[in-house]
C-alpha cells in the first residue's frame, strides 16, 4: 500500500498521532463543493477557497438572483484564471421546497407553548403570532398532531435559530400550531418542512424552469442538483428537459434525497441519476435520529458500487459562526470519508459563515487523514465482488490499473479518456494513489460550428474521489500512434512532477487505448 497509509485494525503508535500532515498539491482525495454567497463572493476570498480545496462552486437559487449569482460567478472565472485551478459550476433548484416569506426582513421571536398561524396569504406580514408561506396546500396536508419546522438553512440544530411546530388545528387554508421552543428567527426566508408529509409540489418549478433555461445555459452549468428529487421519474423529466437545451444536454443531474420519499425510491433514482446528494438537513427531519447514520452508510454504498458520486452535506454547521468545529462534527466529517462518500457539500458554512476559507482548509485537513486509515484493501475486494464475473471490459482494465498500482507502490495513475468514463472506473476502486485523468477534446459539430469536447469532461471530474482532471491539447487523439501518446504522456508528467506527485524514481501506472486495444502500463522513472 501506498508509504503514507495506515490501517486502524493494524496497530498505531500513539504519538505518531501527533506528527504533523505532510503538505501536498492535492489537500485532499475527498472534494469540497463550497456554496459561494455574500460571505464567499469576492474574487480574493474565492481565490482562498479554491486554493484551498474546493473544487465545485454550488449556486443555490433558494436565495438571491440570477443578477446576483451572476456577479459571483464573474469572480470565480476570475480566481481560476488567476490560481489556475479548475472548478466546476452547480446550480442548486429551489424544487418543492415550502417557505415562509418575511418581507420586512425584521427578527421574529416565538416562544414556547404559544400559538402560531401558517397562513398562504402572503400580503399578511411575518409576525409571532402569523407566518405567511408560499404553499397553498399545507393546510390539505396536515393535521391534528403532525409535525412542522421552520428555520433558516435548515436544521443546524441549534434551538435558537429553528423552531419545531406541533399542529393543533387547521381552519380552512389555515394552520394553527402550537410551538415546542423558543427561537429566534432573522432573515428574509425560512424554510419550512412538514416531517414525513407528501408535499404536492413539482420537483422542477417553472421557476427552476427558467433560471436553468437562461442562466443555466448561459454559464453551461456542470451540474444540476435536482432538490427534493422523489422519484426516478423528477431525474428523467429533469434530464428530458435539459436535453433540449443545447449544451445543457451534457449537464450531469444529481439527485437530492431530502425526505422519506426520496429514500423509499432510493434504488430507482439512483439508476437514473448521475449522483446522488444526501441532504441530511432535511432528511435529518424527516428520520429519527437513530436512522440517519444508517441511511448514510447504506446510501455511500449503493453509491459507491453504482461507481456514482455520492456528495454529504451538513457536516461542520457550527463553522457558520466558529473558527473550529465541534468534536462530533469533525469525527463526522471522517465517518463519512471512511462510509466513502465522493465530496462533502458545503452549504451555511460558506455561503454566509464568518470563516468560509477556515471551514474549507479544515474539512479538507479531517479528509485528508481519514483518507490515511480508509481499508482500501477491503474496499477494493468487496466492490469486485459485487462487480462479479465476466466482468465488462472497461471495469476489468480499470480494476486492474488499480491493482497494479497497488502493487507496485505507484505514486500516481494517468488515465486517457475522451469521455471520463474510463478513470471514473479507476476512481470507483478507490486507489491510495490520485489518478490524473487526462482528457483528450474531440472535435464535434452540429453541423453549423465546429467545437471540441472535454471541458464538461474534465470539470464533472471534480466531484469524484481521487480524480484530477487535466484537459489535453486537442491535437492530441485519444487513441493514436506511440508518438502521440508519448508527448501528451509527457505533459501528464510533467504536471504530476510541477504538483510534488511524482518525484525520479517513482513508478506510474498509465492507462490508455492504442488501435482497439486497451494498455495499462508500469513506467518507472529515471532522474
Amino acid at each position: 500500500m501506498h508509504s503514507n497509509h495506515l490501517l486502524l485494525e493494524e496497530p498505531i503508535r500513539m504519538a505518531t498521532i501527533l506528527e504533523p500532515s505532510k503538505a501536498s498539491f492535492f489537500p485532499a482525495m475527498t472534494k469540497i463543493v463550497g456554496t459561494l454567497g455574500p460571505r464567499s463572493r469576492s474574487v480574493e476570498v474565492i481565490s482562498s477557497c479554491l486554493k484551498t480545496g474546493m473544487s465545485v462552486a454550488r449556486f443555490d437559487f433558494s436565495w438571491g438572483d440570477a443578477d446576483s449569482h451572476q456577479a459571483t460567478l464573474e469572480n470565480l472565472k476570475t480566481a481560476i484564471k488567476s490560481t489556475k485551478k479548475l472548478c466546476a459550476v452547480m446550480l442548486d433548484t429551489v424544487g418543492a421546497e415550502m417557505q415562509v416569506v418575511n418581507k420586512r426582513e425584521t427578527s421574529i421571536t416565538l416562544k414556547a407553548e404559544d400559538k402560531v398561524i401558517l397562513t398562504p396569504d402572503q400580503g399578511q406580514e411575518a409576525t409571532s403570532e402569523v407566518l405567511p408561506i408560499n404553499f397553498p396546500g399545507l393546510a390539505k396536508a396536515m393535521k391534528k398532531g403532525d409535525t412542522i419546522f421552520v428555520g433558516q438553512y435548515l436544521f443546524t440544530g441549534s434551538e435558537t435559530t429553528s423552531v419545531w411546530l406541533e399542529v393543533d388545528e387547521v381552519k380552512g387554508d389555515d394552520v394553527v400550531c402550537v410551538i415546542k421552543n423558543s427561537a429566534t428567527l432573522a432573515g428574509s426566508l425560512f424554510t419550512l418542512h412538514a416531517s414525513q408529509i407528501r408535499i404536492d409540489l413539482p420537483t422542477l418549478s417553472e421557476k427552476d424552469k427558467e433560471v436553468i433555461s437562461t442562466w443555466g445555459v448561459k454559464n453551461k452549468i456542470d451540474f444540476l442538483s435536482l432538490s427534493y428529487t422523489r422519484h426516478a421519474e423528477d431525474v428523467r423529466e429533469a434530464r428530458d428537459f435539459l436535453s433540449k437545451l443545447g449544451d445543457l444536454s451534457q449537464t450531469q443531474i444529481f439527485a437530492k434525497i431530502e425526505n422519506v420519499e426520496g429514500l423509499t425510491h432510493f434504488d430507482e433514482i439512483l439508476q437514473e441519476a448521475d449522483g446522488i446528494i444526501l441532504s441530511r438537513g432535511n432528511l435529518g427531519i424527516d428520520l429519527p435520529p437513530e436512522k440517519v447514520f444508517l441511511f448514510q452508510k447504506s446510501a455511500v454504498y449503493k453509491c459507491n458500487m453504482a461507481g456514482k458520486p455520492a456528495v454529504v452535506t451538513r457536516v461542520v454547521d457550527s463553522m457558520t459562526d466558529n473558527l473550529r468545529p465541534t468534536r462530533a462534527e469533525a469525527t463526522d466529517v471522517a465517518n463519512a470519508v471512511l462510509d466513502g462518500c465522493d465530496a462533502i457539500l458545503l452549504g451555511a458554512e460558506t455561503l454566509r459563515g464568518l470563516y468560509p476559507v477556515e471551514t474549507i482548509s479544515t474539512v479538507g485537513k479531517i479528509c485528508a487523514e481519514a483518507e490515511k486509515v480508509f481499508n482500501q484493501d477491503q474496499y477494493f475486494k468487496r466492490t469486485v465482488k459485487f462487480v462479479g464475473e465476466p466482468m465488462t471490459h472497461l471495469e476489468s482494465i480499470a480494476s486492474s490499473a488499480v491493482r497494479a498500482a497497488l502493487k507496485v507502490k505507484a505514486s500516481v495513475i494517468i488515465c486517457f479518456t475522451s469521455s471520463g468514463r474510463a478513470a471514473r472506473l479507476i476512481a470507483k476502486y478507490r486507489p491510495t494513489m490520485p489518478v490524473l485523468s487526462v482528457v483528450i477534446p474531440r472535435l464535434k459539430t452540429n453541423q453549423l460550428k465546429w467545437s471540441f469536447s472535454g471541458a464538461f469532461e474534465a470539470r464533472q471530474s471534480l466531484i469524484v474521489r481521487g480524480l484530477f482532471p487535466l484537459l489535453a491539447d486537442p491535437r492530441h487523439p485519444a487513441e493514436s500512434t506511440n508518438a502521440t501518446n508519448e508527448s501528451v504522456l509527457k505533459v501528464a508528467l510533467d504536471h504530476g512532477k510541477a504538483s510534488g506527485v511524482i518525484k525520479s524514481h517513482d513508478r506510474v501506472v498509465v492507462c490508455q487505448k492504442v488501435g482497439d486495444a486497451s494498455v495499462v502500463k508500469i513506467i518507472e522513472l529515471e532522474d
